[in-house]
């Protein structure tokens, strides 16, 4: 029972200037990769060929070294405190699972295809809606905790969402990007799709949880230690990545530059119904504030580290996929802090 109360406490560590300024990182990897994609193609092309399996090992790598340190953070024992929030979290799972992924589905069929159709590369909309669909359909992981944090959220409701939605993600994560591709008509790679899952969701976890229990041995101020050190590699391998990433868009973005802002439409409509609508259901549900917050908040982020990595393995380097999960990555933390912000001054209309 001790590790479920120290371990949300630890979990809302106040956000890092790294994490705050997560979008200038990002407009500066644009940059970076771009300048480094033009100098250096070769260097890229080597690096794009180094698969097995159709997993990119680089690519691979530095995901782990996102996943895990987040993956660190959630300890599953919190699913005994489900209960003590049904109908907080029944409101997570409705948002996450029910409205998230189908919505996104819709939104990205109507700008994608439709509204900005005429205004991207026609090869390239299959692929652009398969990476928003991609998006949508992992729930955050690791910066919620941050966000509950600057919302006075509940830490152990927080802890106990995140432990469950991680868990459903295990299993529904495939199914559900598999029926909304299929839906889209666009094919569905049942192999690549499945590999990614066990790649990217299950084996992480398993390490986690087995280093977690390691570390958590020398008691929480040790963990805290571990942390610390280990921290830093996640956003490290998260802006290599992207480097990585654009410096293989490059030449896409360099002739149409509008991309990113027309691919940041649909992203930035999914924040605000979801987030919107988890609010205003748990208001009607008669939930506290300090879980309304954090159900809120992560209905409306996204486990891009996730998107990104099931991207390029199913769709490239080169994809319009991974561009448009990489989209997510750049406008998300603006975005979480305007929400954060909108919840934190309406409280007094939340609780009359």
């Amino acid at each position: 029972m001790s590790a479920v109360i120290e371990s949300p406490r630890a979990s809302a560590a106040p956000m890092s200037v790294f994490e705050r300024y997560l979008t200038v990182w990002v407009f500066l990897c644009i940059v970076v990769g771009i300048a480094l994609g033009q100098l250096l193609p070769a260097v890229f092309q080597a690096v794009g060929r180094l698969e097995v399996a159709k997993v990119n090992i680089p690519v691979g790598v530095l995901i782990w070294a996102m996943i895990i340190p987040m993956l660190l953070r959630v300890d599953f024992a919190a699913l005994a405190q489900v209960k003590n929030h049904w109908r907080g979290i029944g409101v997570t799972l409705f948002i996450n699972w029910a409205v998230k992924p189908f919505s996104m589905a819709f939104l990205a069929w109507l700008f994608v295809r439709q509204v900005f159709a005429g205004h991207l590369p026609a090869d390239q909309l299959d692929s652009y809606v398969a990476g928003l669909i991609l998006l949508a359909a992992a729930p955050c992981t690791a910066m919620v905790f941050v966000w509950s944090r600057l919302t006075g959220g509940d830490p152990v409701f927080t802890l106990s969402q995140v432990a469950l939605n991680d868990a459903i993600m295990v299993f529904a994560f495939a199914p559900i990007v598999g029926l909304l591709l299929g839906l889209s008509a666009i094919t569905v790679p049942w192999d690549t799709l499945i590999t990614s899952v066990g790649l990217y969701i299950v084996l992480p976890v398993i390490f986690a949880q087995v280093l977690r229990k390691r570390l958590l041995k020398n008691g929480p101020a040790a963990f805290e230690r571990a942390m610390h050190r280990i921290g830093p590699w996640s956003i490290a391998a998260l802006l290599l990545t992207l480097v990585l990433l654009f410096a293989f868009q490059g030449e896409a973005i360099i002739k149409q530059p509008l991309v990113i802002a027309m691919l940041a439409v649909p992203i930035l409509i999914q924040v605000v119904l979801n987030s919107g609508l988890a609010y205003w259901l748990n208001r009607k549900l008669g939930e506290k504030h300090s879980i309304a917050c954090p159900s809120a908040l992560i209905g409306a982020s996204n486990f891009f580290e996730l998107a990104v990595a099931a991207a390029i393995s199913l769709f490239g380097f080169h994809s319009g996929a991974a561009l448009a999960t990489v989209v997510g990555v750049l406008i998300e933390v603006p975005l979480m802090l305007a929400v954060v912000k909108v919840v934190n001054s309406s409280r007094g209309w939340y609780e009359s």
